[in-house]
Formats: structure tokens, C-alpha cells, sequence
């Protein structure tokens, strides 16, 4: 197996916010960016993996600002983490008023995607090249993440 950088995988969506998408006040519900978060992180990971993903846990979503009618939403995604099977994404949601220029970071999240062979068993993806100094810290985060995500399982079990 190849193993592939995190650039040639990372995805941007960019998308205006609708009334369709929001509640009466106007703020679009967090189900919706949470839709989304899922949406552009499946993509890096079905990239990365080049077959069938599921996603299998959202360690994390912090909602930091509200997003609005109007807004336009940018999710920056790309890979943290790849294990023999599972794939760590990050992404990073952005607003912007499109008349003031004003942009809002509105929400971070991680999740964790496993890759699925044509039986829908789990099946074994590429290694993960890291560039950068920045990739060489959000892969030892997301190592960290993993080990207390693995902790967890453990106590539960």
C-alpha cells in the first residue's frame, strides 16, 4: 500500500446558509453543521482510503459561534491520524458575513472513519506522510485522542 500525504486527500466545502437550514431566530441549527462536519470528513477518508467508509465515533464538536441565514460556511477537513484501519479527520467550520467580510471560526470537530471492503468488513488503508511540523502535531494529538478513546473502551468494557 502507497502511503499518501495529507494534502492529497484534505477537502474544502463551501456553502451559503439558508432559511431551510435555521430555526426562527435565524441561527442554522447545529444538526446541520453537524451533517456537514460529517459530510466533508467522509470525503477525506473515502480519498484517502479509495473504498467504502462508515464513520465510527465524533470524539469531539465544540460550537463557538453561532452560524446565521446568510452566512457562508467553509469546512476545512484533512487527516490527523491513520491507524490500520480507522482514519482520524479534523475539521475546522468557518462563517462569513458575505457583506461585512467578518469571518467567524464557528466549530472544530474530530471524528473517527473506518474503512470497509466490498463485504463491509474492516479492511487495512494507506500510511499517512507528515510533511509538516503542523502535521507532526495534530498527528501527536490525535494519537493522544486515540489512546483515551481506546482508555474509554476499556472502562466500559
Amino acid at each position: 500500500m502507497q502511503a499518501k500525504k495529507i494534502s492529497e486527500t484534505s477537502t474544502v466545502m463551501v456553502l451559503p446558509m439558508t432559511p431551510q437550514d435555521a430555526n426562527a431566530a435565524g441561527n442554522v441549527h447545529g444538526g446541520v453543521i453537524m451533517k456537514l462536519i460529517d459530510e466533508v470528513g467522509g470525503i477525506v477518508a473515502v480519498r484517502h482510503a479509495r473504498t467504502n467508509v462508515v464513520t465510527a465515533s465524533v470524539d469531539k464538536i465544540d460550537f463557538i459561534h453561532p452560524v446565521l441565514i446568510g452566512d457562508v460556511v467553509t469546512l476545512r477537513a484533512s487527516l490527523n491520524l491513520v491507524g490500520r484501519t480507522s482514519m482520524e479527520v479534523g475539521v475546522r467550520v468557518e462563517a462569513e458575513n458575505p457583506l461585512t467580510g467578518e469571518i467567524r471560526h464557528t466549530a472544530s470537530a474530530f471524528l473517527t472513519y473506518v474503512a470497509l471492503d466490498k463485504n463491509g468488513s474492516p479492511t487495512e488503508v494507506s500510511p499517512l506522510i507528515l510533511e509538516t511540523e503542523e502535521d507532526k502535531r495534530r498527528n501527536r494529538e490525535a494519537q493522544a485522542r486515540r489512546e483515551a478513546r481506546l482508555r474509554e473502551r476499556i472502562k466500559k468494557d
